[in-house]
């Protein structure tokens, strides 16, 4: 592929949520659309989404109404995937399953121009899984746009194994005419970002078990200056998206740290689209208060675990799970899944809310010194166990003198 190759057109299949602000972030760009779901209900209701957007848009005065119009008319919903031929680029935005995704990759390869690159906008599964059911490797990638993806700034863009720098620098230069700030991650479970997530959210669930609450976890890490602690974020996204999850694989029902988040789904209460969750919420409401009733289930749960509660303070909740992003973020730098430490704060502070004053994980690491950071996850682990080994890479770092803001390319 060469590198002038510029996409003009391009295919979203799924109108789900991400679908649709996908749609959205691309017209609104200039860029005409080719959208396929084979759910009618779907597509209607994604047909309205858009249309009210920018409708909003007009009476907040932020767009022009031709405006508005040229950017429906460049969406156009089709019924097939022969109907696709002339797209410069598909992106798959369905629900998080890999057979389902590699069906529709066979369709796209089988009906796409050769040239054609092909994205799947997977949170967190293998690349190279999807790419491998296709005769065009080369040309296969991820794109994770976060949600709502018209909003959102941060952009994933996932490296397979066999994708072309070529199409990697294609991306980008679409992430830049679509006003996002593009990151490049390497192919492991949950990429940058999620893989990130997935350690500190496993810290904050642990402090319930310990001893915390929800609102003392959210209340320590938002004073820090994150945008919402991770109970908060739960209550958004929706607490039942990864109990589903759980349920469709038929494992990780049983691990302790999941009981809570259980507990809560089982009583219905999934989030703020329920009006309760690790939180309530007024009717019309999208303001957390404080629910004793789920402070008493924490207990229960905790309890019936077999754990002692103690009092945790906040600078505790702070700590660890500050120093679990790092670590995590520390690992994902020596594998080489990311180019430079500042490409895992631009994720953080775009994709997560991590207070953008403070720079982002790895900046804060370095602020505070990378031997105090090594002797501090030492600490830990004395006290809590082997996960908390520090990486190779704090320990190369602490030799050599260095920062992690001096690692680029270098070790990655």
């Amino acid at each position: 592929m060469s590198n002038s190759f510029e996409i003009q057109q391009v295919a979203v299949i799924g109108a789900g949520t991400m679908g649709r602000g996908i749609v959205v972030s691309l017209a609104s760009a200039g860029l005409s659309v080719l959208w396929l779901e084979s759910n009618a209900a779907t597509l209607d209701a994604g047909l309205t989404m858009i249309q009210q957007t920018w409708a909003q848009q007009v009476d907040k005065q932020r767009i022009t109404q031709a405006h508005a119009d040229d950017n429906l008319r460049r969406v156009r919903a089709v019924s097939d995937y022969a109907s696709l031929a002339d797209a410069d680029l598909a992106i798959e935005a369905v629900y998080e399953n890999l057979e389902i995704k590699q069906a529709i990759f066979r369709e796209l390869d089988a009906h796409l121009k050769p040239q054609a690159i092909l994205a799947s906008n997977t949170s967190a599964l293998d690349i190279d899984s999807i790419a491998a059911v296709t005769g065009r490797t080369s040309q296969v990638l991820g794109l994770h746009f976060f949600s709502p993806a018209h909003i959102m700034k941060l952009l994933e863009i996932v490296r397979g194994k066999h994708t072309q720098s070529a199409v990697l620098q294609v991306a980008q230069a679409l992430g830049q005419r679509i006003g996002k700030v593009a990151v490049i991650a390497g192919n492991c479970p949950g990429f940058i970002g999620n893989r990130m997530l997935r350690s500190y959210v496993a810290e904050a669930r642990k402090l319930l078990l310990e001893g915390a609450l929800p609102h003392e976890v959210d209340e320590a890490l938002q004073q820090f200056g994150f945008a919402m602690g991770p109970f908060r974020m739960y209550d958004v996204v929706g607490i039942d998206l990864e109990w589903r999850a759980r349920q469709l694989a038929g494992q990780g029902m049983e691990a302790p740290l999941v009981q809570i988040d259980n507990a809560l789904c089982e009583l219905g209460r999934l989030g703020q689209k329920t009006g309760e969750g690790y939180y309530r919420y007024a009717p019309g409401s999208r303001k957390a208060e404080h629910d004793p009733q789920v402070d008493a289930l924490v207990l229960k749960v905790s309890q019936g675990l077999g754990y002692r509660r103690r009092v945790i303070e906040p600078q505790e909740i702070l700590e660890r799970c500050l120093l679990a992003l790092v670590n995590e973020g520390a690992k994902i730098l020596e594998e080489g899944i990311a180019a430079n430490s500042h490409d895992i704060d631009q994720v953080w502070i775009n994709g997560y809310g991590f207070p953008a004053e403070i720079g982002g994980p790895m900046t804060w690491a370095d602020s505070q010194g990378i031997n105090a950071i090594g002797a501090r996850l030492e600490r830990l682990q004395q006290v809590l166990g082997e996960h908390w080994r520090p990486a190779a890479l704090i320990d190369q770092l602490s030799i050599r003198n260095k920062h992690f803001g001096e690692v680029a390319g270098e070790l990655a």
